[in-house]
């Protein structure tokens, strides 16, 4: 009975695939090519870099030419019309966070983790830092706990900005203000489009600007507005864009008329990797002051957008081969293999990788393909290829990240390519996880 259920259930199986490639030619959809091409000239030169760098284990590489031409693209769009600030969660790494400063010249930072604010206080003390979201009153006060104002240039009390985005978390930083006796720069977060939370209605609004306007410890330093959703949201991405500035431009209004005062000089920040150059030629034009960007100069794959079509691919995920197999065969059922393969030649082999898992796409060599089939590793991930393809136990392939502010931290240093000189020239240590 036993061996009849099993032969049952592996005769499902092998249905169930012929059904799946049956239904791919039914609805229209063309069988995939075999793609054989080994390495472009551009990864045999990173292998090789990496193999003499002695770099075996899952390795993330920073090309530095394509990062520096990013960097080049981001300042001709700002054009000094706006200041720019660093998302650091996007380039977790001091070393990389001083490269992109010095290329843009600028000392404004994103942060997002209040570990890492510590780290970069110690090692960046000239930075001007802006929380990208509101942490919890304890993470404020351990902030504090662990800065120690006797060994250190940064002062929190004009270089750091805390997030608040509800009248309850502005009543909580405010105890902590007056618990500490710390003064506090607080800016507060706008909801512009986005609907993730922060303030709203113009008059909770004006409370809130209110309580800090009459609170000992605490000034009001400026609005952060986030509006990725301009480039997805249904509807034509100018007029989303323009609504999403009128929201944010009632929220100065009510501040102004608030405090008495213009806010023009203060941190009116928006923006982000995939909306900054929506506002080439637009200041004056709208009342932020600041723009907002950190993975556009890595782009990951979650960033190829038409708005960075002039920026180029920097980041990959170097990884050795550990097996090679001649065809693919999944565990249970034999055949289901070959049954891939006949659909997509690009499953006829095996390659089993060092490590794996990771959110990324395998870019080389082409058409590498990931088998949903037999199943995901983080310890020997199956990637399945054409017959023909030129790769060998040993060789590398390379992934692209999807995003780059978690999937950077996962490999240790990163690995800084030179491509005029074919090396690896640099080894940048990430922030420390916290």
């Amino acid at each position: 009975m036993a061996h009849s259920e099993a032969f049952r259930q592996q005769r499902r199986k092998l249905l169930l695939a012929g059904v799946a490639v049956g239904s791919l030619g039914a609805a229209g959809f063309l069988k995939p090519e075999a793609q054989n091409a080994g390495h472009s000239r551009y990864f045999l030169s990173l292998q090789k870099a990496l193999q003499e760098k002695g770099r075996a284990t899952p390795t993330l590489v920073i090309d530095r030419e394509r990062l520096d031409h990013n960097i080049a693209v981001l300042k001709r769009h700002i054009a000094g019309e706006f200041h720019y600030r660093i998302v650091a969660k996007s380039l977790p790494s001091l070393p990389l966070l001083k490269h992109v400063m010095a290329g843009t010249g600028t000392q404004k930072l994103m942060l997002f983790h209040q570990p890492n604010l510590n780290q970069v206080v110690r090692a960046l003390p000239e930075s001007d830092l802006l929380l990208g979201k509101p942490l919890p009153v304890t993470s404020a006060a351990r902030f504090y706990a662990h800065f120690d104002a006797s060994t250190s240039g940064f002062k929190p009390e004009r270089q750091l900005q805390w997030l608040v985005d509800s009248e309850a978390r502005l009543a909580e930083y405010q105890q902590l203000a007056t618990r500490l006796k710390q003064p506090m720069r607080v800016n507060l977060e706008i909801d512009i489009g986005l609907h993730r939370g922060g303030f709203t209605g113009q008059q909770t609004l004006a409370r809130a600007l209110t309580t800090i306007e009459q609170s000992p410890w605490l000034t009001f330093s400026g609005f952060m507005g986030y509006e990725p959703h301009i480039l997805k949201a249904p509807g034509p991405t100018g007029w989303l864009r323009d609504k999403a500035m009128a929201r944010y431009q009632q929220c100065v209004d009510t501040a102004e008329h608030t405090l008495g005062r213009s806010i023009s000089d203060l941190t009116l920040n928006t923006g982000g990797s995939s909306t900054y150059q929506l506002y080439q030629g637009m200041a004056g034009r709208i009342p932020a002051n600041e723009l907002a960007a950190g993975s556009g100069l890595v782009l990951p794959t979650d960033f190829d957008v038409p708005t960075l079509a002039n920026h180029q691919r920097a980041a990959f995920i170097a990884t050795p081969v550990l097996k090679l197999l001649d065809n693919t065969r999944i565990s249970g059922a034999p055949g289901l293999g070959r049954l891939q393969s006949l659909w997509n030649p690009n499953h006829a082999r095996t390659a089993f990788i060092y490590g794996g898992y990771w959110k990324a796409n395998p870019v080389s060599p082409p058409g590498l393909v990931n088998n949903n089939l037999y199943g995901r590793s983080t310890n020997q991930e199956m990637l399945n290829l054409a017959e023909g393809v030129p790769l060998k136990v040993g060789d590398r392939v390379f992934l692209r990240p999807h995003q780059s502010e978690a999937v950077l931290l996962e490999f240790g240093d990163l690995a800084v390519f030179d491509a005029t000189k074919g090396e690896i020239s640099e080894l940048w240590p990430v922030f420390d996880r916290g």
